[in-house]
């Protein structure tokens, strides 16, 4: 049984190509809070944004697209590249390394291997609506599940830096593009997608000002519905208008607050 899981590694290992990866981080919104969905590999100790190795077969898209669908079991998710990272010492951590990797996977993993190497990751992030996900961890992962950004546990190599530089461009991306949609439930109320905004960029926003900038974009639809959320307190409903959406993807909105 060893050998034949033995076998099926390294004939797995011949599909990726080497010494460049993914590290795709997953960001969803979940009481107020923007959460960030990381994996445990190999280590008890550490932890490291979803990511994994690039099929020859495959773009670095859609090596991002795939290893968001293996996590969250979610198709057609917001994707973008945002950074890449390389060094000679991104790599090298004591947590990571050939006997460790053997111990935790039961696998014969040579010191000399290409995966303790001189790596490039190609930095993604995704958005997508956190009750819709359904968390899968891989066979070589202790735990894969959400940690809100402001508390984020050990983590490998340089996970931390690649966290912060995504939350840096997922704010520079919100406040020019209508990216709150993947985050939200399909209905919501002014107040929530508020709260939302303020949270992605870690500032207060005026209400009046803000409900006023984003309804002259147009990719808002009010809706003859309300939420009742109090004794005399029951706001509209409103949802994103797919096509102004579309549009204001490709071209920008004016949302800088």
């Amino acid at each position: 049984m060893e050998h034949a899981l033995q076998k099926d590694f390294l004939g797995q290992e011949a599909q990726y190509l080497h010494n460049v990866s993914i590290d795709n981080v997953i960001f969803g919104y979940h009481e107020k809070e923007l959460k960030v969905l990381l994996q445990q590999p190999f280590s008890k100790n550490k932890w490291t944004v979803t990511g994994g190795y690039i099929k020859k077969t495959e773009s670095i898209e859609q090596a991002a697209a795939r290893i968001a669908v293996e996590r969250t079991g979610l198709r057609n998710l917001f994707l973008k590249q945002f950074h890449c990272f390389g060094n000679p010492e991104r790599v090298k951590d004591r947590d990571f390394d050939a006997k460790s990797l053997s111990k935790a996977t039961g696998l014969n993993i040579d010191p000399d291997s290409w995966m303790f190497d001189y790596f490039v990751s190609v930095g993604f992030y995704t958005l997508t609506e956190f009750s819709r996900v359904a968390i899968r961890k891989s066979e070589f992962e202790a735990d894969c599940r959400w940690w809100p950004v402001g508390s984020i546990p050990p983590m490998l190599f340089d996970h931390k830096l690649i966290i912060s530089e995504a939350l840096e461009a997922l704010r520079l991306h919100i406040a020019h593009y209508p990216i709150g949609y993947e985050l939200l439930e399909e209905k919501f109320t002014l107040p929530e997608i508020h709260s939302l905004y303020e949270t992605i960029l870690s500032k207060k926003l005026d209400h009046r000002n803000f409900a006023k900038k984003l309804m002259a974009t147009g990719i808002l639809t009010k809706l003859d519905e309300t939420r009742k959320i109090g004794a005399h307190r029951s706001p509209f409903l409103y949802k994103f208008n797919k096509a102004q959406y579309e549009r204001g993807l490709k071209t920008g909105v004016e949302l800088a607050f």
